[in-house]
């Protein structure tokens, strides 16, 4: 009588560890060469996330993410760019509380770690938006409330806040809904106040330094703002910027002789989808061109990836 054995065959187990050891040797391999091939260049990703905004910055294992788009879309922008075994986004930005800009960081703060937030305190007055802040509350997020004055560093990274100041913040914050006390930047905190004005004034502007070359943000900043900064810019020896965010989808609340003349021969990029607004202005669109300024736009070239060691910048295929 023979008997049939029920044990593997040890030629396959061979084969088999021998097949998972490859694997396991492979896998390693990879996040071995992804570290230590890690760029001291500084990226700018313009995320194309629709008819919003959202920009990814990345220096070495630093990522910083200002704003967040209307929905989840820029989850798909992280993942392609973030390596997948990096969890943490060092700081995050919110220019200003509308949905268009903070809705996609309800995801971000679900699917990574965020050390910081960067937002002003005032109130979006949506279910939403309280989703956001009931997010960054449980979630241990520090928040703080910048001003015109703070600088922000990573590495060889400098964020300079421009707008808003303190004295516009206190001037039209209308009332706390907390504490219904004065106006007060003393603590970090989300979506205490209220105002008549248009929550685009209240965007955070702020530049970057990386080398010799500066960037600027502008979230939705209009065109007296815009004009303002390029004054207080100059005053302070800042007379040309190599990149900058159109605000507000290249509305025509965007023109501003003053800013694009600062920006001259460099490039500009549009955060745009489709949209029933006629986003970008054809103004704008004309305006950039005659400073021979090289337009970028996440609805025709999705996402923007813009490169630069602090001496040269180039746009990565």
């Amino acid at each position: 009588m023979s008997y049939k054995s029920n044990q593997p065959n040890k030629s396959y187990m061979s084969k088999l560890w021998k097949v998972t050891i490859f694997l396991l040797l492979l896998a390693a391999l990879v996040i071995w060469l992804s570290v230590f091939s890690t760029s001291d260049n500084l990226k700018i990703i313009s995320c194309n996330v629709g008819q919003g905004d959202s920009t990814l910055i990345i220096n070495k294992s630093i990522e910083i993410l200002i704003d967040g788009g209307p929905d989840n879309t820029v989850i798909d922008c992280l993942s392609k760019h973030i390596p997948f075994w990096d969890r943490t986004i060092e700081m995050v930005i919110l220019t200003h509380p509308q949905s268009d800009h903070y809705t996609g960081l309800i995801a971000v703060t679900e699917r990574y770690k965020v050390g910081k937030i960067l937002a002003n305190s005032l109130n979006a007055g949506s279910q939403t938006y309280e989703l956001l802040k009931n997010r960054v509350l449980t979630r241990g997020v520090d928040v703080v409330n910048p001003v015109r004055g703070l600088r922000v560093m990573y590495n060889m990274i400098h964020i300079d806040i421009l707008h808003p100041s303190k004295e516009f913040l206190a001037e039209n914050l209308l009332h706390n809904y907390l504490t219904m006390g004065q106006f007060d930047n003393s603590s970090g905190v989300l979506g205490a106040y209220t105002t008549n004005l248009d929550p685009n004034e209240f965007s955070i502007v702020a530049s970057l330094s990386f080398g010799s070359f500066k960037f600027l943000f502008t979230g939705d900043a209009g065109s007296e703002l815009l004009d303002s900064l390029a004054t207080t810019l100059s005053e302070n020896g800042i007379n040309s910027i190599n990149y900058i965010k159109i605000p507000h989808h290249g509305s025509r609340n965007s023109i501003s002789e003053k800013m694009y003349d600062l920006v001259e021969g460099g490039i500009a990029t549009i955060s745009v989808g489709k949209n029933s607004y006629g986003h970008p202005a054809e103004e704008v669109i004309k305006l950039l061109s005659n400073k021979a300024i090289k337009i970028l736009r996440t609805d025709t070239d999705g996402d923007i990836v813009i490169e630069t060691d602090g001496e040269r910048m180039w746009l990565e295929k």
